[in-house]
């Protein structure tokens, strides 16, 4: 797990990164943007007009911005996952795996279907815990991490392992090495959390997953 984390630190700089790292930072700001637009829509119906009361309905607003791009960053991500896995994956089995056979696992649609429902099943229960934020904010802080160390572990891995291998197949092969691929959720959840460093993740996660992929099923046979 250490090794698989320190591999992907290792090829952050590696140019097949920089397209996924910048799709990851443009699909966040458009996520950003529609909260703030959404925002601002909503402040103007409450407050209706100018004043104090407005001046503080906008900096209310704005607060709450800030607070979902975090707290809905990671069922976004895993929405928008295909942008930026295929990629990363494939230029880590590039670099390190070379003897792979070409990637033929889950078809495209299996794959886009299983993103799109995972991270839909993510944002429901992510914006279930928010509540917690506003009347408990440690346990809210720890909830969050909590999904999101399952959210992305699972989402992450089993997204690299569709590449080579039906879902099903992946949902097992996950399951086979669940604790470290928790461990990992975890360092990305608490990544996640910090705003700036939270846009290394999708890159990050995705190569540490596909290390741990292919480290592990070469251990094993």
């Amino acid at each position: 797990m250490i090794a698989a984390c320190l591999l992907a630190i290792r090829q952050l700089g590696d140019p097949a990164f920089l397209g996924p790292l910048a799709k990851s930072f443009g699909a966040a700001l458009l996520a950003f943007l529609g909260l703030a637009a959404l925002s601002a829509w909503a402040v103007a119906g409450v407050a209706g007009g100018s004043g104090w009361l407005a001046g503080i309905a906008g900096a209310l607003g704005g607060l709450l911005v800030l607070v979902l791009a975090v707290w809905l960053f990671v069922p976004v991500m895993l929405a928008l996952s295909g942008l930026f896995l295929d990629p990363v994956a494939a230029a880590v089995e590039r670099r390190f795996y070379p003897q792979l056979p070409p990637a033929q696992g889950a078809g495209l649609m299996a794959q886009m279907r299983f993103n799109l429902v995972f991270a839909l099943k993510t944002g429901v229960v992510t914006l279930a815990a928010l509540p917690l934020l506003a009347f408990a904010p440690p346990f809210g802080a720890v909830a969050l991490w909590l999904v999101s160390t399952v959210a992305l572990g699972h989402g992450l891995y089993e997204g690299v392992a569709q590449r080579r291998m039906p879902v099903e197949a992946a949902r097992a092969e996950r399951r086979r090495r669940e604790m470290p691929v928790l461990l990992i959720g975890a360092l990305l959840a608490g990544l996640s959390l910090i705003p700036g460093l939270n846009l290394l993740v999708p890159v990050l996660g995705t190569a540490a997953m596909t290390h741990l992929l292919h480290r592990e099923r070469n251990r094993t046979e």
